[in-house]
This record gives C-alpha cells, structure tokens and sequence, in this order.
C-alpha cells in the first residue's frame, strides 16, 4: 500500500490488486476512528476523506495500521448488505457469450445465478456497481464496439465483471439480461441501491 495526500482533507491508499483494495476496504470499514468521513474503494485505490478531529498524519497511522482482512474469512465475519435482483434473461448478447464460453444459454444464466456476488466498487454512472465473485466463471470480453445506447437495468458481463446499467447510457458490456430494480433514486435515503461490499444475488423470473 502506497499512501498519497490528495488535498487537504483525504488521502488515497493505493493498491497493487482489486483483491487488495477489497480485502483493505473490508477492515478499514470495519474500524472507523473519530473523523474519517468516507471510504471511496476503486479498482486500485481507496479514496479516505476526513474532517476534525482526525488529521493526516492520525489517517495515514491508521491505514498503516489497519491489517486487511482475510479474503474469506472477511467476508464471513463482515458480509455485506444482501441484494436479490429478479432477472429476466433474455439479454441480446447471452447467445454471444455462451458461444464464447463453449456452454449452453441455459449454463451461462445457471452459472450467474449460482455465483454469489460482492461489489467491489461503483463508478461509470450514479448506481453503477462492478460486481465479482470468487473464480468468476463468466470471463468474457467487452463489445470490440460499445453500443451508443444501453436500456436502464440491463444485467451484463465484462472482464471479470458483471453490473447493472443503473440508466440508460452508451455501455460496451455484454448484455444477458435485465432488472426492474432501481439501482440509483435520489429520493432514496440511500440513493445506490447496491454500495460497496453488498452481496448480490441475481434470480431468474
């Protein structure tokens, strides 16, 4: 972990993995001190803003201090909120990635359902989560060309992610499915639906 001031009030502990940042963010969440106002996890970095009567030098001891969790055995002891999204998978990509994968349609939708889901962290769009899971068996590819627009609530693949479209937008993810949920309303004490290290489990309807 490398620590870096960024501004005068955070600072951001960079990481060399996601699982890093995970297994961090999993802790740190965990041990709040006095004047830590938010944790802001990325796919290599965890953004730390804070106000008095924390300090920089009080930040920057603690995240040094503050032994990251056991990828497992966190998740265990601290699991996160558990969200169930009712799918309809009927995506217009699932033929594609089940080509790619060498499985069935009816495996590629098995398989996403099987999988229990954290998400890592969330970026892109207001709501937009980057969801993994452990040996993520639905590794493909993003679209060679992103399509200019994507319907709110379509479930899709990329990499070693898998997310929900929170509003319609441009998006280059493999789409095999969609939700009715809402992933992000402002009205909403909590606006995201899904937030960092939630549990997310994807249900066929």
């Amino acid at each position: 972990m490398r620590v870096l001031p960024f501004g005068d009030a955070a600072l951001l502990a960079e990481f060399t993995t996601l699982d890093d940042v995970m297994a961090h963010y999993s802790a740190l969440s965990a041990s709040l001190p006095p004047g830590v106002t938010e944790l802001v996890p990325a796919a290599r970095t965890i953004l730390v803003t804070f106000d008095a009567p924390a300090s920089s030098a009080v930040v920057r001891q603690w995240l040094e201090d503050t032994a990251p969790h056991d990828a497992e055995a966190g998740t265990a002891e601290h699991p996160g909120d558990l969200v169930t999204l009712e799918v309809d998978y009927s995506g217009q990509d699932l033929p594609e990635v089940a080509r790619l994968l060498g499985v069935s349609e009816t495996e590629v939708v098995r398989q996403h359902q099987h999988c229990e889901w954290t998400a890592a962290f969330t970026g892109f769009a207001p709501g937009f989560a980057y969801l993994v899971a452990p040996e993520n068996p639905l590794q493909v590819p993003r679209l060679a060309e992103p399509r200019t627009r994507v319907p709110a609530g379509s479930v899709g693949l990329a990499g070693e992610f898998s997310g929900v479209y929170p509003s319609e937008s441009p998006g280059g993810w493999q789409l095999i499915g969609r939700t009715d949920a809402r992933l992000w309303d402002p009205a909403r004490e909590q606006p995201a639906l899904i937030t960092p290290g939630a549990r997310v489990r994807f249900r066929a309807v």
